[in-house]
Formats: structure tokens, C-alpha cells, sequence
């Protein structure tokens, strides 16, 4: 395993990110976990096994997909049900044939980001979220439903919004409540306004340009940020460690037959989608340059985080290689983890090959 130490150490050297945690794991076992750099660079707050990440992007597989999973096998929703018979603020937009599954797969035909931050922060904050979706509502769809494959933020916007109008809870509570509480976890949880408490716990991301504050313990984007932290397309925080514990799960659901979720649910889930390198909710090995390396098998499933954190399953061989950085401290502008993913995962699954 020297060889993977000299390259994370290699990593923090070159500036590739301040600090990291990379953890990997064989059929349920950690074989691998360490912990690099600094979570602080201005407080030299040394990375521990244990700091919290903002899993930014990462919130879409680990909180929203699992959400809209879980009511689907409550008998609550459908992936074929569209937007006009669930949210009936669609039901007169051209946005009303878009399907459960198109959001997750990414071919809604919604943009992929909108700045709503920059009109969001003129409204009082008790009123920001549905303004926030009363955006949504008068988006215009950039492409035809279900012709283009176009990652989009929006799109998981607008899952968030249903799966509170479905559950009759907000995403938080319904995701840690129904999910994340019965299997154990208590270091993965959206920290919303209050997150202060956990400060010293944090892996410091940007120093933000708008907000003139170090963003620590407070979400990094911008969208989520505004209405408080909680959102569908990222809000997440969490540790290594219940990020491979929340994995192990769906990983022992797909194999066997899983209380926590159906076997056959799961499969759905995990399969490409027919004309797309994305599965429902989760990504899949790209052809070429994958972040994921070249070793990975097809049959596997993972996501990337805006700020540098990203994971990796291999349901073949079930591997897992979970890559928590916060390479966006002190500036998003620092790209050099782009070049560097692909490399650890081809030097982790060669070793354990």
C-alpha cells in the first residue's frame, strides 16, 4: 500500500488539493484508510480519519436518489410518473411530461446550473424557497425530454421538491429518519444554518468571493447556500467513513436480499441507461478518461462532488473507493484533482488485482 500512500502524500505536495482522506474497501472489509494534509490551511488543522466533508454533488446519490428509492419502494411514487400528476404547480408548463427518471438520468431537458443565488439573496429568507422553485416552474427546457443527457442541478431541485411533497417531510428529516438513522449514521446529515457547533470538526473549502467569508462548516454552493443549506442537488456533509457504511449497504442490497432496500430496486438503479453513461441517480464509467480510471468494471456505479470528493463501487468485485478532498480551499479554480482521480483508482485497483 506504499505506493498509494506516496501518491496521496504526492497529491498534498503538488497542491492538488490541502488535504484528503481516501478510504477502500473488498467485500465489506477496509483495506485501506488514511488520512492527508491539512482540513484548514490557515488554522493548520491537521485532516483526520474522522473530518467532515461538504460531499457537495455527492448529496444526489447518497440523499436525494435514496429518497426518491425509498418512496418508490413505500409504494409512493413511480419512476414513470411525471411531474404534471405529482407537482401540480408543472401541470400548465412544458415541463409537465417529464418523467421520475428522466430527472434522475439527466435527460429532463433542463439547464444544467442557473445562478438563482444572485436574485434569491434580494428576497427575505423565509421566502427564498419558493421563489426558488417558482423558478423552476418558468424555466424553459433547453432540449426535448428525453433526447439529450445534460447533468443538471435543476433537475435534482425539483426532486428535492418531490420527494417533500410525496413524504410530507423535508429531505433532511425524511432522509435521515427513514435511511440514514436505522443503518447507524450520525456523521452524514445536510448541516444546514447551524452548523457552527461542528466547526472545529470541518474540512474547509473556499474562501467565497460574494459571501467574503472561509467557508467552513457551511455549504459551498452557492444555489444551496441561499435557502438554507438543504437542497437536492447538494447540501451533504459527512465523513468517510458513514459515506462506506451507507455504500456497504446498497452494495450488500444489490448482492442479497436488504431490508434497507429491494434487490430488484437496487438493480433498477444501478443499471445504465439505455444511450447514456449514467445510471438512475448515479454515474457509470465513462468510455474514455474516467474519473474512475480504467479498472474499473462497466457493472459499476459512482458520483463526483464539485468540492473534490468522489466515489467509486465496483458491484463485480465489490470494491469501494471512497476519495474525500477539499480541493477547492482555498479557490475552485484548482483543477489539478481532474488529472489526479484517474490515476489513484488505476494505482488502488491495480494493487488489489
Amino acid at each position: 500500500m506504499s505506493q498509494i500512500n506516496d501518491l496521496m502524500r504526492k497529491g498534498v505536495k503538488d497542491r492538488v488539493f490541502p488535504g484528503g482522506v481516501l478510504l477502500v474497501s473488498k467485500n465489506d472489509s477496509i483495506i485501506f484508510f488514511e488520512a492527508y494534509g491539512y482540513a484548514n490551511i490557515f488554522s493548520k488543522c491537521i485532516m483526520t480519519k474522522n473530518t467532515i466533508f461538504d460531499l457537495a454533488s455527492l448529496t444526489k446519490p447518497l440523499a436525494t436518489t435514496l429518497a426518491v428509492m425509498k418512496l418508490i419502494q413505500q409504494g409512493k411514487l413511480d419512476l414513470e410518473q411525471n411531474l404534471g400528476t405529482v407537482l401540480p404547480e408543472f401541470r400548465d408548463t412544458d415541463k409537465k411530461q417529464i418523467s421520475i427518471r428522466n430527472l434522475l438520468c439527466h435527460n429532463s431537458g433542463l439547464p444544467d446550473y442557473r445562478p438563482y443565488y444572485i436574485e434569491l439573496l434580494k428576497i427575505p429568507y423565509n421566502f427564498r424557497k419558493k421563489a426558488l422553485r417558482d423558478f423552476l416552474i418558468n424555466e424553459s427546457l433547453i432540449h426535448p425530454t428525453g433526447n439529450n443527457v445534460l447533468y443538471s442541478d435543476l433537475g435534482f431541485m425539483v426532486l428535492e421538491w418531490i420527494v417533500e411533497k410525496v413524504s410530507g417531510r423535508s429531505l433532511d428529516h425524511f432522509i435521515i429518519q427513514d435511511i440514514y438513522r436505522p443503518l447507524g449514521l450520525e456523521h452524514l446529515f445536510f448541516a444546514g444554518l447551524n452548523s457552527e457547533s461542528y466547526m472545529d470538526c470541518f474540512a474547509a473549502t473556499e474562501l467565497c468571493p460574494w459571501r467574503k467569508i472561509l467557508l467552513d462548516g457551511l455549504v459551498h454552493d452557492d444555489n444551496a447556500y441561499v435557502v438554507g443549506g438543504i437542497a437536492g442537488h447538494a447540501g451533504l456533509f459527512g465523513t468517510a467513513m458513514d459515506v462506506k457504511v451507507l455504500l456497504s449497504s446498497l452494495l450488500f442490497a444489490f448482492h442479497e436480499h436488504s431490508h434497507d432496500f429491494k434487490k430488484e430496486l437496487i438493480n433498477r438503479f444501478f443499471e445504465r441507461q439505455q444511450g447514456s453513461d449514467r445510471a438512475l441517480g448515479f454515474d457509470t464509467p465513462s468510455l474514455s478518461d474516467s474519473s474512475c480510471g480504467s479498472l474499473f468494471s462497466k457493472n459499476s456505479v459512482g458520483h463526483l462532488g464539485y468540492t473534490g470528493t468522489s466515489f467509486w463501487m465496483d458491484l463485480d468485485q465489490s470494491i469501494i473507493v471512497i476519495l474525500l478532498t477539499n480541493r477547492v480551499h482555498p479557490s475552485r479554480d484548482n483543477n489539478k484533482i481532474k488529472k489526479f482521480r484517474p490515476i489513484l483508482h488505476d494505482t488502488v485497483m491495480e494493487i488489489i488485482l
